[in-house]
């Protein structure tokens, strides 16, 4: 998060961004009710249950309010 922003959607905002860290949970759903029946940590994942692999965090423009992976806002940033 030390590198400038600038919103690709809106092309201005340069200044007041929304940092959402995203925390994954490992679960396995009832698939009748949704109802987690069991929780699994990074060390406990059963076959054919991947890790999330997604990004760390993700950022909205507050100003008008897209939401999308950081590095898409630093590219941007790089832009004059």
């Amino acid at each position: 998060m030390s590198s400038p922003y600038r919103c690709p959607n809106c092309k201005t905002n340069r200044s007041r961004f929304n940092i959402i860290k995203q925390i994954s949970q490992s679960v396995k759903l009832n698939p009748q009710s949704g109802e987690v029946i069991e929780q699994y940590t990074d060390n406990q994942l059963v076959p054919f249950h991947l890790p999330y692999k997604g990004p760390e965090y993700k950022v909205q423009c507050a100003s008008c309010g897209l939401i999308e992976d950081e590095r898409t806002f630093i590219k941007f940033g790089e832009q004059q």
